[in-house]
């Protein structure tokens, strides 16, 4: 995939560690005021070494500087002890997702030997993402390793382990924080058999130095396979419970831990077992309890796509991914009726239905979007709107990695450029904003070969108010954050 890929929008750049001015073209609203933030592989190469997948690559933290219509640009590599070691042996010294290291050549025949034996390594390369605990901004991956980082100089403060705080192999970077900054992530377990655990860290800190102390584990569920737990990049919640999939998705835990001996990286563990049946647990907030929705299948939502291929090949070869709303009705028992519509949230059209006395089937919609593709990154107006219902949700078009979409009750606005690749848009409303979608998109534009730039939007119409272009090259990143410093 990154070989496809490194000609348009991946490839290795210089870090800019000192600011440097941006060139205004529109105009950049006065009221935006604080720090887009951005994350993703910017070193894809190590002495004479080349990592095989779009994931592996060293984390580069960007910052946006946004204040009073001007815009200035910095990025720094993540100082982890993954991109530390590399670059003091001038190789791929730590094993990455989709990247295997190999034994060192200063090592004897013998040595190299037994290393093939040695349990993998996990990695403190965070590349995913911006994230908050306790109001802290961190950087992580999916292992147990995150970085506490100064959102002002890019700089890693602390490597925190979670393993250090609570019994879990690694946590996602996806976490999702309440209104009074209490934060709920997951993390797996391995002993004795595979667990996913519902993590819950409290809102604040009682020293300066504190990280992720006080973090519970608020449930732990069972995988259905203790050895091929399923995979997971994120999970959702609502007001009262948090949502986790479990998805046929799997990883092949015996193939993770022999990788060094075989030759298999993390990624050749992952596969899709169409067999298996796709789970949603409901976790109460308050109490820990697990809802399960068994042998739930045939999920069909409001399917977008744009036009435009980077690489037909690659495209074609891909699963196209489409946005979807599930509505599950929560008091499902032996006295439910069958063939009926269950669904009674006011204004859906989906339908859930009992069929048998074990399964209940979800037709949520119909198939005429399907032409139009499938989205990633997608965001709604996080701040106000997360775990209520919310009409507007913004995305890139997979198909073009480029198209930001405002979505309106299957009506969406495109902005999209020839050549033009957008990012992640991440929402940041205006001041006193009423409406749900009152404010602003920003997407960082990689052009191949030309002035990479942040673009700025009216979340309302989809028209381009400014963009602020940046002198240096960008590589296309993953996700972001807005330190909002109004």
């Amino acid at each position: 995939f990154i070989y496809a890929l490194e000609k348009h929008i991946v490839c290795s750049v210089e870090e800019t560690p000192e600011p440097i001015e941006t060139n205004i073209i529109g105009k950049i609203p006065n009221w935006i005021n604080g720090n887009f933030l951005r994350n993703g592989p910017g070193k894809f190469e190590i002495g004479n070494h080349k990592f095989n997948h779009w994931f592996d690559g060293m984390a580069l933290l960007h910052q946006f500087k946004i204040d009073n219509g001007q815009v200035t640009y910095k990025s720094r590599f993540l100082s982890s002890s993954s991109y530390q070691v590399n670059k003091e042996t001038s190789r791929i010294a730590v094993s990455e997702f989709g990247t295997l290291t190999m034994p060192d050549p200063c090592k004897n025949f013998f040595q190299r030997f037994l290393s093939r034996f040695e349990l993998p390594k996990p990695t403190d390369n965070g590349n995913v993402n911006f994230m908050t605990y306790k109001g802290d901004y961190y950087v992580s991956t999916e292992t147990n390793y995150m970085h506490k980082v100064d959102p002002e100089t890019l700089e890693s403060v602390k490597k925190v382990d979670w393993s250090k705080f609570i019994a879990v192999n690694g946590a996602t970077a996806h976490p999702h924080t309440e209104p009074d900054g209490t934060t709920y992530n997951m993390g797996n377990s391995y002993s004795p058999k595979a667990h996913y655990n519902i993590i819950r860290v409290p809102p604040t800190k009682t020293n300066e130095d504190e990280t992720l102390e006080g973090a519970t584990v608020l449930c732990s569920i069972p995988s259905k396979d203790k050895s091929r737990p399923s995979y997971y990049h994120s999970f959702g919640e609502s007001k009262h419970y948090v949502v986790f999939i479990e998805q046929p998705v799997k990883l092949d835990l015996m193939k993770i831990v022999t990788g060094k001996l075989t030759g298999s990286s993390i990624s050749d563990s992952i596969y899709w077992d169409p067999k298996l049946n796709t789970i949603f647990h409901l976790i109460n907030k308050q109490t820990g309890t697990v809802i399960l929705h068994s042998l739930i299948c045939l999920f069909y939502y409001s399917n977008l796509k744009h036009k435009q291929v980077i690489t037909g090949h690659v495209y074609n070869t891909l699963s196209r991914n489409f946005p979807r709303r599930i509505v599950i009705p929560l008091n499902i028992d032996k006295n439910t009726p069958y063939d009926q519509n269950l669904n009674k949230l006011p204004g859906s059209t989906a339908t859930c239905i009992r069929t048998s006395k074990d399964k209940v089937i979800f037709d949520l919609h119909g198939e005429e979007l399907h032409e139009y593709g499938g989205l990633e990154f997608p965001q709604i107006n996080y701040g106000q709107y997360n775990t209520r219902p919310y009409r507007y949700f913004y995305g890139c078009g997979f198909r073009h990695l480029v198209d930001c979409v405002h979505y309106l009750h299957f009506l969406f606005k495109v902005w999209e450029k020839p050549g033009l690749y957008p990012s992640e848009p991440i929402f940041v409303p205006s001041p006193n904003a009423t409406a749900e979608d009152g404010g602003v998109i920003l997407s960082v534009v990689i052009t191949p070969n030309k002035s990479t730039f942040l673009l700025v939007l009216d979340a309302q119409t989809f028209e381009e108010l400014g963009r602020a272009e940046v002198p240096v090259n960008i590589p296309y990143g993953f996700h972001g954050a807005f330190n909002n410093k109004a």
